[in-house]
C-alpha cells in the first residue's frame, strides 16, 4: 500500500499502477486553463488514468467521456456521498452500479 498525498503543492503525483500510469491533479492553484498543457495532463489524457480535483479549471480541455465524481459530506460531515456522471459512454455502466446499491 503506498500514501497518496493531495497534490495541491506539486499540482500532479504520477503512481505506476502496472497497467498504466496513474496521474493525480489538483488544479487549485492554475490561473488559466492554457498550464494544463504545462503539466503535461493534455497527453496523459490519452495514455493514462487522469484523477482530477477541480477539473472546471480545465476549460475546454475536459475530455470527452469523462467520468464526474461529486463528494458531498452528510451526517454531520462523519461520512461522503458520491455522485457519479459521466455521458453515454458511461450509462449503462452506472445503471448497473445503482442497481446493486438500492
Amino acid at each position: 500500500m503506498e500514501d497518496v498525498p493531495s497534490p495541491t503543492f506539486t499540482l500532479v503525483q504520477v503512481y505506476d499502477a502496472g497497467v498504466s500510469e496513474v496521474w493525480h491533479a489538483d488544479l487549485y492553484r492554475l490561473g488559466h486553463p492554457d498550464e494544463v498543457t504545462e503539466l503535461g495532463l493534455e497527453e496523459a489524457f490519452d495514455t493514462a488514468i487522469c484523477l482530477v480535483e477541480w477539473p472546471e479549471r480545465l476549460g475546454d480541455l475536459v475530455p470527452q467521456g469523462a467520468l464526474w465524481l461529486t463528494f458531498k459530506a452528510t451526517k454531520g460531515g462523519e461520512a461522503r456521498e458520491v455522485t457519479l456522471a459521466g455521458g453515454p459512454r458511461w450509462d449503462a455502466l452506472l445503471t448497473a452500479l445503482e442497481a446493486e446499491h438500492v
